[in-house]
């Protein structure tokens, strides 16, 4: 049996990561400090004879016992209101916490996935973004600490992977949305439909005119899965071109709930993307992948599972993890 190392296994992708080779007869060991993942996503699997927990922050040193196939490393902070609120702690497991599961995956001869993201063209100058773009980042606005975290883990995963012929992957994840999101994560998809669910009108910042390309979590994880199985060993965009305004999206998820909430504008945050859609051709000739499920009836699928959580589940404005926050300064 193929054992492999999950890190951020708690979270939105990593929980959904460890669906995915569990039900692919793998042994899974998920690895997270719950700073951002949630303990829910876990007792999904907990009871599994194929998988085993650790909690454990990836910036400190890794040991596991026995052999491994393969690493999948998606321990970071995804969203402007986490990365925002632990700036250092996304900077070091991004370049720690990368340092850690390189030398893991060196000692153990074993296969690593990294999840970068396509934070790493910033706010683009080319539309769409393909791989060979080098991207327009401000690396010390106050996004630098996420942008700059991906890209420097891409660099070192590269240096590994030349110097020592270590087998790499680097996925660049375009928005991707679904079940298993926090509500209250700050992106835009779970705030839209949280803002819907309590009755609240709908906040845009700027004027909506910004665009997005979603990407539904079935179709991501697809994607990594072929990319983890090929010879590849250079960046490649996983995500949906289907591009759409903000305000539009807003209009969608309004319709979805069949309400008549309003859409309000607020400023723009500093160096937020104006332009956000993936060139996926490397991914249809190398992987033969592409997206299958459409936006709408990914909408509906993601608005059902946030109708089914608790009303406190729903009105929580604070980060399910606040207080650890203290621990990551």
């Amino acid at each position: 049996m193929k054992r492999v190392l999950i890190t951020g296994a708690a979270g939105f992708l990593g929980s959904h990561l460890c669906e995915r080779f569990l039900n692919e007869n793998f042994f899974v060991i998920g690895m997270d400090n719950f700073i951002t993942g949630s303990s829910k996503n876990i007792d999904l699997f907990k009871n599994h004879n194929n998988f085993e927990f650790i909690e454990h922050d990836v910036s400190k040193y890794i040991q596991i016992n026995g052999d491994l196939d393969y690493i999948l490393h998606f321990a970071s902070p995804a969203s402007p209101i986490d990365y925002l609120k632990i700036p250092i702690q996304t900077l070091k497991v991004g370049s720690l916490g990368t340092h850690n599961l390189l030398g893991l995956a060196k000692s153990k001869k074993a296969t690593i996935l990294v999840a970068s993201t396509s934070e790493v063209y910033g706010d683009p100058l080319v539309h769409p973004q393909n791989e060979s773009y080098f991207g327009n980042v401000n690396p010390i606005g106050p996004r630098g600490v996420y942008d700059e975290a991906k890209r420097f883990q891409e660099a070192i995963t590269m240096a590994y992977h030349r110097f020592h012929n270590l087998d790499t992957k680097i996925v660049r994840i375009f928005n991707t949305y679904g079940p298993r999101m926090r509500l209250n994560d700050g992106r835009v998809l779970p705030a839209f439909i949280g803002q819907s669910l309590r009755n609240e009108d709908l906040t845009i910042f700027g004027d909506g005119s910004q665009t997005r390309s979603f990407c539904y979590v079935d179709d991501l994880i697809e994607g990594i899965y072929r990319l983890l199985q090929s010879d590849y060993n250079y960046p490649v965009n996983i995500g949906n071109p289907n591009e759409i305004t903000i305000k539009d999206f807003a209009n969608e998820i309004i319709k979805l709930s069949g309400s008549s909430h309003k859409v309000i504008f607020k400023d723009l945050p500093e160096n937020d993307p104006l332009k956000r859609k993936p060139d996926i051709d490397l991914a249809k000739k190398i992987l033969d992948w592409e997206p299958k499920i459409q936006r709408i009836e990914g909408l509906k699928l993601t608005y059902d599972y946030f109708c089914s959580l608790s009303d406190e589940e729903l009105n929580k404005k604070d980060h399910q993890n606040f207080e650890s926050y203290n621990n990551y300064k």
